[in-house]
């Protein structure tokens, strides 16, 4: 049976942080809207911040639905499962926010991921959630499934973009600058790393 934290600390922020994988599902406001649910992964890319804010690097890909869905309403919900050890599924319904590389937190957010070489991954934006309601339940039906290593396409594709070339390359995608819904996605051009 389920149940409902307070914060993120203790066995909670461990078994999260142990998880190599993680999902982020949003809405846009529209009930005719496509609801987006996405997988995350490569290890070091997702921190909690404190007990009720956690983040994660939203790197190059080809839709921002997650982005123009964030800056519309702000649901978000973020959802690990054990796929190894006992059973369990945690849920982090909240509000989050994507800050993008020319916001003044850019920086101190940055501090926290310090073992992703980011300028391999296209980084667009720190997608930061601030926590609502955190729940766990059971998860008797997830299967074991064993996790070997991160995939490295996803660094060999984008470490030969810089800002100009990534910027050519999301103004070039459909769904980047505009959600599927029409909502307003990634600011392009994209401000420069530093």
């Amino acid at each position: 049976m389920g149940k409902e934290y307070e914060r993120i600390s203790g066995r909670l922020r461990e078994f999260i942080e142990q998880q190599p994988v993680f999902f982020t599902a949003t809405a846009p406001l529209s009930g005719d809207g496509k609801v987006n649910l996405s997988p995350k992964g490569l290890r070091g890319s997702f921190a909690v911040l404190d007990e009720l804010t956690v983040a994660y690097l939203d790197f190059a890909g080809s839709n921002a639905e997650t982005i123009a869905h964030l800056r519309e309403n702000g649901r978000i919900t973020l959802m690990w499962c054990a796929f190894a050890g006992p059973p369990n599924i945690v849920r982090v319904h909240g509000r989050g926010e994507p800050v993008f590389r020319d916001d003044p937190r850019w920086p101190d957010l940055m501090a926290h991921f310090p073992t992703v070489d980011v300028s391999q991954h296209g980084l667009r934006a720190i997608i930061v959630v601030r926590a609502e309601l955190v729940r766990d339940t059971c998860g008797y039906a997830v299967p074991f499934m064993t996790y070997d290593e991160d995939r490295d396409l996803h660094a060999k594709r984008f470490a030969r973009e810089d800002d100009a070339s990534l910027s050519a390359y999301f103004e070039k995608k459909e769904y980047v600058a505009v959600s599927m819904d029409g909502l307003p996605g990634l600011p392009l051009p994209l401000p420069p790393s530093s």
